[in-house]
């Protein structure tokens, strides 16, 4: 049988690249960590770990073990979170979310919830959408609301095991444009209109995706501003700073503003929840990601947008 305690040791091994600073990390002797490792080597079979003047490098067993680690260790710390839970005074649930869909999206999720369920402990994180993922997959979390733009769910098939994705709703990104600005008047604008327009970004990923489109459009982006809250950088569109894209569910009338639809292609941030995969699904987190979906189902409509 696989000891618990070695794969562990691998892990570490693995995450600092040496045995010296992978004993430092688990506070171990370099000689003990050595041991650790020769002792999984009998048992699996096989090398794990190949130490040369450049550090370590782990075998393909090495990785399927390390992989195997990870796993082992998320299910133990949802299961200690899992005692934590029932042996508590009061039922407790924890949602992490990222700052515009919990503005957004949860209060009327946690109403819903909480008429429902009164006795329950709610506890709510800020948190990025992978940093979410690792909080519902260690347990510190019971479930999450998440986003990405036009790549890979932060939950994918086999990269992050034992968690699901769960699509709500598709939020588009619109063109804000501060007052008197020269296509304030269309219905609908290019982004190769915009190449000589400074930019303000609400959200640092943004930067990266609105490049690419930029790229696409044929114009080179120009920050003026980089924001993480869409809400300040529609603040600073309003000053005249520069325009921004604003995804539909954060767009505010602040300023008079005027939001515009891009024409294709469009960009979009999808939104979603992250959930455990458990043979026994927790019943509140279960609840409370039916009153998201709910939530995503209604309209967000600010006035000032162009239909």
């Amino acid at each position: 049988m696989i000891d618990v305690q070695r794969l562990r040791v691998l892990r570490a091994v693995a995450e600092h690249g040496s045995f010296n600073r992978a004993a430092g990390a688990l506070m171990l002797t370099p000689s003990a960590v050595s041991q650790h490792i020769a002792a999984l080597e009998r048992t699996v079979g096989h090398p794990v770990a190949v130490r040369s003047t450049r550090g370590v490098t782990l075998t393909e067993p090495g990785r399927l073990l390390v992989e195997a680690a990870e796993s082992i260790s998320a299910e133990l710390d949802q299961v200690r979170h899992a005692i934590d839970r029932l042996t508590a005074e009061r039922p407790r649930l924890t949602v992490a979310t990222f700052t515009s869909g919990g503005r957004h999206l949860l209060p009327a999720a946690l109403a819903r919830f909480v008429d429902a369920h009164p006795e329950v402990e709610l506890t709510v994180l800020e948190s990025e959408p992978e940093a979410a993922a690792a909080m519902v997959r260690s347990g510190a979390a019971d479930l999450a609301l998440a986003y990405h733009f036009d790549g890979p769910p932060p939950v994918r098939p086999g990269e992050r095991p034992g968690l699901d994705w769960v699509p709500l709703m598709e939020d588009p990104l619109w063109l804000v444009l501060p007052p008197g600005h020269r296509l304030a008047d269309r219905p609908s604008v290019g982004l190769a209109e915009l190449g000589a327009d400074r930019w303000v970004l609400g959200c640092l990923k943004t930067e990266a995706y609105l490049r690419r489109y930029a790229e696409l459009a044929g114009f080179g982006l120009r920050v003026a501003a980089s924001t993480t809250d869409y809400f300040f950088a529609q603040t600073l569109v309003a000053a005249g700073v520069g325009v921004s894209l604003v995804p539909h569910i954060s767009l505010t009338t602040a300023g008079q503003l005027t939001a515009i639809r891009v024409e294709p292609p469009r960009p979009a941030r999808h939104i979603g929840l992250v959930l455990p995969r458990r043979r026994r699904p927790h019943p509140h987190a279960q609840a409370l990601a039916a009153a998201l979906t709910a939530a995503a189902a209604s309209p967000h409509t600010p006035t000032g947008e162009r239909p």
